[in-house]
């Protein structure tokens, strides 16, 4: 991580101290709002859709990973034949970019539905949201014991890691697609709204148990 950039060193005394460098931070934090921010407030959507046209020669098959990958982390789902599709007109940038820089030709359009098709059914076309829901499912599960258990500063620290390691999956894998398009019973907002109150609950202890060991190995 040192020779990537990533980190840098300092000597005190007879110790070494890491640190993190200043573009690791910037990505880090970069990250860090699009996890806690991730479900915290939802959008009201317009009605509009982002279509676009990109496809990559099957024989490419590195390119087309990159291009599939790069527009799915833009929230863009695919409806086959090149075809990809977002609720949200903003992502349109994000996905110029990924396209740009693979120098993939490509159409986009800004449009509404028709009087065909439904948009709940299109997005479950373009997003494997059955699969998006067990995630959620075992999320919540997985996180009931600590909505009431009391715990120490110390396992505060450890808990509040995996809460958030279990989290951070979410702002890659849902394309936060508007209340319109979901189930009424989808569990997205109930996991949001766990994860938030979770954490308010674990971070006060878990940094207060931070500082202290922090200043103890950080003296003379």
């Amino acid at each position: 991580m040192h020779e990537r950039g990533w980190l840098e060193r300092s000597r005190h005394g007879r110790q070494t101290r890491w640190t993190l460098t200043p573009p690791t931070t910037n990505l880090l934090n970069v990250g860090a709002d699009r996890i806690y921010g991730f479900g915290q407030n939802p959008r009201t959507w317009d009605g509009q859709w982002i279509l676009l046209l990109a496809s990559v020669p099957e024989t490419d098959r590195q390119a087309r990973y990159r291009m599939n990958s790069g527009l799915r982390w833009a929230g863009f789902g695919s409806l086959g034949q090149g075809s990809w599709i977002s609720p949200w007109t903003d992502r349109e940038s994000a996905a110029v970019k990924v396209l740009a820089d693979l120098d993939v030709e490509a159409t986009s359009f800004v449009a509404r539905l028709g009087q065909l098709g439904d948009g709940a059914n299109l997005a479950n076309e373009a997003w494997e949201l059955p699969s998006l829901r067990v995630l959620y499912e075992h999320f919540l599960r997985d996180t009931a014991d600590l909505t009431t258990r009391a715990v120490s500063p110390e396992v505060a620290l450890v808990e509040l890691a995996r809460l958030v390691h279990r989290w951070r999956q979410f702002p890659f894998v849902d394309p936060d697609l508007p209340a319109p398009l979901l189930p009424a019973d989808w569990p997205g907002p109930e996991a949001a709204h766990r994860f938030s109150e979770l954490r308010s609950k674990l971070l006060v202890p878990a940094t207060r148990w931070w500082t202290t060991t922090e200043n103890l190995f950080s003296g003379p």
